[in-house]
C-alpha cells in the first residue's frame, strides 16, 4: 500500500479526474472537502458503518449577565462554571447578551451507521 491505494481506495475518487492525496508519513488520504458527504454516503452503503475522525474546536457561548453575576442563579451554557468571574480577555463580546470563545484544537471521533 505504498501508494495509498489499499482497501476501500476505489471509493475515494468516484469517477473524478484528480486522485486523492495519500499522506504516507501519517497513513491517511486527504480528500477535498467537496468529496466528503459523497464519500461517507458510499462508505456507509458498502460497509454499513464508518468512523469519522475530524478536527474539532469547542465553542462556548456566554453572556455578560453571567460574567458580572452576583447571585447563584446561572442560565447560560457554562452551567455556573464561569459564573461571576468577569471577562479575562479570552471572550469575544458580540453584544451585551452574547460572548463566545473557541477551545483548543482537538480531534472528534463519530461512528455513523447506515439506516
Amino acid at each position: 500500500m505504498a501508494n495509498g491505494f489499499g482497501r476501500g481506495c476505489h471509493l475515494l475518487p468516484n469517477g473524478r479526474r484528480t486522485p486523492p492525496e495519500w499522506i504516507g508519513t501519517d497513513a491517511y488520504w486527504e480528500l477535498p472537502k467537496s468529496w466528503f458527504n459523497d464519500f461517507v454516503d458510499r462508505a456507509l452503503q458498502r460497509y454499513g458503518k464508518v468512523y469519522i475522525i475530524q478536527p474539532y474546536r469547542e465553542q462556548e457561548i456566554w453572556a455578560r449577565a453571567c460574567q458580572e453575576a452576583q447571585g447563584h442563579e446561572c442560565q447560560c451554557s457554562c452551567m455556573g462554571a464561569n459564573h461571576g468571574i468577569g471577562n479575562d480577555g479570552s471572550w469575544f463580546e458580540v453584544s451585551e447578551t452574547f460572548s463566545m470563545r473557541w477551545g483548543g484544537r482537538e480531534l472528534a471521533c463519530r461512528l455513523l451507521t447506515a439506516r
